[in-house]
Parts: C-alpha cells; structure tokens; sequence
C-alpha cells in the first residue's frame, strides 16, 4: 500500500507533464497558423479536448500560453548554443559553429514563420514582441556576452563591451534571416557559406589589438 501510494503523485506529475506538453504542441502550430491575434484560448482549448478550465488551469492568459509556446521551442537549443560556446576551443571554431548553428536555426521554416507573426503583431501588440525579445533574441545575446567576456579577457579579442559584440554578431547573422522574412530561398550550402563570411568579418572587427 505505501509503495502505491509514493507511486502515485509520480503518475499525477507525468500525466501533468504530457498534457502541459499537448497544449504546447497544440498551442504553437496555432499560433503559427493562425497568428497570435486570431489564435484564440477556446480554439486551441477545443482542439485539446475536454473543457476550457483545463487549458486555463495550466495558463492563465494568452500571454502566458505564448511565452510558455517559446520556451518550450528555445530551451532545448539554448542548452545546445551553451555546448557551443564552452572556453577551450579555438575562438574561431567556437564563433563558426555558433554562426551555423544559429543561422540554420533562425532560417528554418518555424523560425521564419515565427518571426513573421512577431513582426506582423508587434505594433498592435507590443506584449509580443517584449515576450519574443526576453526567450529568444536576449538570451542568446547573453550566452554570446558570457563567451566573449571570456575570450576578451584571455586576449583572443579586442576588449570591447562584450554585449555590444554578441549584438553585433546576432545582428549579422539576423541579416542573413531578413533575405529570407522577404521570400528569397538559401540553400545549406549556401546558408554555411554565409556562416563563414560572418565570422570572417566578425573577427576582423574584434581581432585583438
């Protein structure tokens, strides 16, 4: 009875999970369906199944439901930018493999559709864009500012501010992403040829001195 019973709250938990992670399946591909204004808490609640109180009881507001959406879809390759970033390595293999890494990231399908929602529902929502801005762009600029803290420090850069230089290296490779918001087509090829010339030109600003 007592080893049911410690089972139990870890059945509770796990079935807890799951659903958190169907509403979150649910929740993005409607989002990026639908946009965010159209996309509705009863739609993506009907569409789950079972009532409404359901989907509120996990989020409470659409902006929470949105902001949970892009955690769910950045946390996994923030840890992966981390593995990206570790001291040790040749500061230009760490910045090229940032730069491929994020760029096929930024390029994907979900992640061009995603930032053509936010640009679409930034003016009559501003809550999006703080929303996107805070678990997307910034924290990958903070895991940039903490690598090149590091490496200005051990002479392998120009001692700058070391945010500004993650900025400018997101900003060049975001440039990259601006080509495609607007139709253009890249192949892999292609798109890891830019990733060279960008860290190419990146090092040329910030080469020590």
């Amino acid at each position: 009875m007592e080893k049911n019973l410690e089972k139990a709250p870890g059945r509770r938990e796990a079935r807890k999970q799951e659903r958190r992670e169907a509403i979150l399946a649910i929740a993005q591909r409607v989002f990026l369906d639908q946009g965010y204004s159209a996309a509705s808490m009863s739609a993506i609640s009907a569409e789950l199944g079972g009532s409404k109180g359901t989907l509120w009881s996990y989020f409470p507001s659409k902006e929470e439901l949105f902001a949970a959406v892009l955690d769910d879809a950045t946390i996994e390759y923030r840890r992966r930018l981390a593995d990206l970033l570790q001291p040790g390595e040749d500061v230009r293999t760490a910045i090229l493999k940032f730069c491929t890494s994020f760029l096929a990231k930024i390029t994907s399908a979900d992640g061009i559709r995603l930032h053509r929602l936010v640009a679409a529902e930034v003016a009559r929502f501003p809550e999006v864009g703080e929303i996107f801005f805070r678990r997307a762009p910034l924290p990958t600029q903070q895991l940039l500012c903490g690598f090149f803290e590091r490496e200005m420090a051990a002479g392998n850069l120009r001692r700058d501010d070391p945010l500004f230089a993650a900025r400018v290296l997101a900003s060049l490779c975001t440039g990259v992403q601006q080509r495609m918001l607007w139709g253009l087509t890249m192949t892999d090829a292609e798109r890891d040829h830019e990733a060279e010339l960008i860290t190419d030109v990146f090092l040329r600003a910030f080469a020590p001195e």
